[in-house]
């Protein structure tokens, strides 16, 4: 047996990979800092009812589960650490007014969510709560930009959706919940055949407004024309419309494009307004996600307005250019009191100065240094190697 083997899609991060997800990981975490939102770090393993989305059977598969030996209850790896933000802005915080908390930690998944992703993410993000209106959706959305930005991701393409338009349609028809979810599953895996055979028996206007989703989808301002056109005017069809036109105007400038897709329902079961994903030309699944998300409180006994945005920090490194390394300076092991001033010197001043324990010429490549410490008449001095 092979015991230096990874389980599949689970990976080491070596060297270079970890001081740049790490560097990532403080530029994101300081900018959360300067715009208000306070750090939480919840802890991996939870009573898996506390980690499981009410209603979403998606995160119940996604999770990994074990039996406590202590309570004898079952226990649930985290695979989301947004249900663990709301539980501390439930019952911990109890905050009246707005709260603003951000996170970055592992998770785990018990199937990759694409092709080339790890089963263990390193998980960064944000929340709002306690604010329902527009205004937090646009700071929730801007500042997941801004988190992009910092990162050094670029060339961003912003996807908007609501799932307000689907839940207006099948609030009004009274649909069976049955019918609901798979109507649901039908748009989302953008399933035409199976879509207009569920659509089929209901009414012609509903029939019509749910054939015409899928082809809703586009530049703002033309899908917005042509759904006022196609979708009925049901309780909360216009304000879920008029709220995608009002944040894609203001976002406009931020990303290279953004686009709406009123099909698109990813967390339906939990979202209850707005949803975005931001997406990269290098990546072929999307490389941020978010939304609003009033409903979930309840499942902790205290329901709040809320939105917020989460991304992986390892499948954010995969889109950034090459780093050219950053050589260090080699010192010779010795008690000498002058080199030992000297290299506490240079570490002061930021430099990476390596102790070459061994003295050993032809391994001084793995040591990344390009100069060394030499003494020179009586001075300690930096020559290149």
């Amino acid at each position: 047996m092979q015991n230096w083997l990874l389980p599949e899609y689970i990976q080491d991060m070596l060297p270079d990979e970890a001081w740049r997800v790490e560097q990532m990981r403080t530029r994101f975490l300081d900018l959360l800092r300067k715009s208000g939102y306070q750090l939480v770090v919840p802890p991996l393993l939870e009573y898996a009812e506390s980690l499981l989305l009410d209603g979403s059977d998606d995160m119940d598969l996604r999770s990994f589960k074990l039996v406590d030996q202590l309570s004898g209850r079952t226990l649930a790896l985290r695979a989301d650490i947004t249900p663990q933000a709301e539980r501390i802005d439930a019952h911990l915080l109890n905050y009246q007014g707005v709260a603003r908390l951000c996170y970055a930690g592992s998770v785990l998944h018990t199937q990759p969510v694409g092709l080339t992703r790890t089963r263990e993410l390193l998980q960064i993000g944000a929340e709002l709560y306690g604010h329902g209106g527009l205004e937090s959706d646009l700071e929730i959305q801007q500042l997941m930009l801004q988190s992009l930005a910092v990162l050094g991701i670029t060339d961003v393409h912003l996807d908007l959706g609501h799932v307000g338009v689907f839940r207006a349609l099948v609030s009004h028809a009274k649909l069976d919940k049955d019918i609901e979810s798979e109507l649901f599953a039908a748009l989302q895996s953008k399933d035409s055949t199976a879509l207009q055979a569920l659509a089929k028996p209901l009414d012609a206007t509903l029939r019509n407004a749910l054939l015409a989703l899928p082809t809703l989808y586009g530049k703002c301002a033309e899908v917005l024309e042509r759904a006022r056109a196609l979708l009925p005017d049901y309780p909360g069809m216009s304000t879920a419309l008029a709220d995608l036109r009002i944040i894609s105007g203001k976002l406009q400038p931020l990303v290279s494009s953004v686009s709406i897709d009123l099909a698109d329902l990813r967390g339906y079961h939990y979202h209850s307004g707005m949803v975005f994903a931001a997406y990269h030309a290098g990546s072929h699944d999307a490389i941020a996600l978010g939304g609003r998300y009033d409903d979930l409180g309840k499942s902790f006994g205290r329901a709040r307005a809320a939105t917020g945005f989460s991304m992986d920090l390892r499948q954010l490194y995969r889109l950034l250019p090459p780093q050219a390394d950053r050589m260090g300076v080699c010192a010779p092991h010795s008690d000498d009191a002058a080199l030992c001033d000297k290299i506490a010197q240079l570490r002061a001043a930021g430099e990476t100065v390596v102790v070459d324990l061994l003295g050993d010429v032809a391994l001084r490549k793995e040591l990344q240094c390009d100069r060394e410490l030499v003494l020179r008449n009586g001075v300690w001095q930096i020559v290149a190697l």
